[in-house]
């Protein structure tokens, strides 16, 4: 394989489109699901708060069965778990469509949705797609697979609101079925890392999965960053799932929150393509720092006055280049420092705190607006806490960078 980034990414396509494809409707599905929120909460006649557990109970699944699936794979392979992660996203998106109350909607966008992501979702499709291709190319070609990972939002989300304001929420989820049932042949095709000779052993040598994770326990930066890790799920989750109501909240078009989310997406692709990039060339824990301090800055210009249509789509610009760029930069120090072998497993334990953070964000900013009746104090805690996260996670990695001896 050539050491040119390109050049080492051609043989292996096939298993990237595959791996983005399943990663970009896995992602985009889930991040639109918000705009289902004011609908379906007026139909049937249930609370915010109550809609948010769902969505709640969705998050912390994924991140608790994380760890789980990551280290399946390496008994069982990419394409069982893949394949059957998106399988179960199919049956979680039809029990959405056919909700009538709290517990069906439990069921299928919290339970079956959460449990698909965990085979589905950023620390899959990243291990997959880190397998085929060189040491050299990997910082890249990660950003490229979470820049492709983003753009479902930019699909799902328009697309389901404007087939709800034309007819309803459940002609909405139907749309978001079809979208799933494609995540089936994509999974089957990312599948065929499979077929690739397994990595060398990691760490020094052939550990199994609880020493893997005692050794990666007993690093500091590998610590620090899944900790921070938790503000990131905290805040976009909040997004995700309040924004449209926030925005019904101050009078303006229901589509703009669509149109946000898409412009999420789209900005999504270029702020992954490029922390992918800068993270071949820079510490990727400071970048990762920098990213949680750009993020709770944003939060404070946007929230702090009345939102119009204009600044919605800047903030949803800046938010969007800030979004799944912590993918590549948590998953290729993952690679490198750690190895392959386990890659995927320590990604999901760093992840499952992500979507700790995650059910706060969402169940949090729900019974916030529900005893409040406004948004106020869920954006102010997000804004503190990531903007102290980021800080700890700069100095940290700061601290323990690798340092170059002097000539004697």
């Amino acid at each position: 394989m050539s050491d040119k980034p390109f050049s080492a990414l051609r043989p292996a396509l096939p298993i990237l489109i595959g791996a983005s494809v399943m990663l970009s409707l896995s992602m985009g599905l889930r991040q639109s699901l918000g705009i289902f929120l004011p609908p379906l909460t007026r139909d049937l006649g249930i609370s915010v708060s109550e809609f948010t557990i769902a969505i709640s109970v969705q998050n912390l699944f994924w991140g608790i069965l994380q760890p789980f699936a990551g280290a399946l794979i390496v008994r069982l392979g990419f394409r069982p778990m893949m394949a059957g992660g998106a399988l179960l996203y199919l049956l979680g998106m039809i029990l959405l469509a056919t909700a009538q109350g709290v517990l069906s909607l439990i069921l299928g966008a919290g339970l079956a949705v959460g449990a698909a992501l965990a085979a589905t979702g950023s620390a899959v499709a990243m291990a997959a797609a880190t397998r085929p291709v060189s040491p050299k190319a990997r910082s890249l070609t990660l950003g490229i697979v979470s820049a492709a990972g983003s753009l479902g939002a930019m699909l799902a989300a328009p697309l389901g609101q404007t087939v709800i304001q034309g007819w309803d929420w459940r002609a909405g989820a139907v749309s978001f079925v079809i979208l799933a049932a494609f995540m089936i042949p994509a999974a089957w095709y990312a599948g065929k890392v499979d077929r690739l000779p397994r990595p060398a052993p990691p760490l020094g040598g052939d550990l199994s999965a609880s020493q893997a994770l005692s050794v990666a326990m007993k690093n500091l930066p590998f610590v620090v960053m899944a900790v921070t890790y938790f503000v990131c799920g905290m805040q976009l989750v909040f997004l995700t799932t309040h924004l449209p109501t926030y925005l019904e909240l101050c009078g303006l078009d229901p589509m703009l929150s669509a149109k946000a989310l898409a412009t999420i997406g789209a900005f999504n692709a270029l702020g992954s393509l490029f922390f992918g990039w800068a993270g071949g060339r820079w510490n990727k824990l400071i970048l990762l720092g920098l990213i949680y301090v750009l993020r709770s800055l944003a939060f404070v210009w946007y929230f702090y006055a009345v939102p119009t249509p204009t600044t919605t789509l800047v903030f949803a610009a800046v938010i969007g280049f800030l979004w799944l760029g912590v993918a590549p930069l948590v998953s290729g120090w993952i690679a490198e420092t750690f190895g392959l072998r386990w890659q995927a497993m320590l990604s999901g334990v760093a992840f499952c705190l992500h979507q700790l953070g995650s059910f706060t964000g969402a169940i949090g900013g729900g019974l916030a607006y529900d005893l409040l009746h406004n948004y106020t104090l869920a954006w102010q805690v997000g804004a503190g806490i990531g903007l102290t996260a980021g800080v700890v996670q700069i100095l940290t990695a700061y601290a323990t960078r690798p340092r170059r001896l002097a000539p004697a």
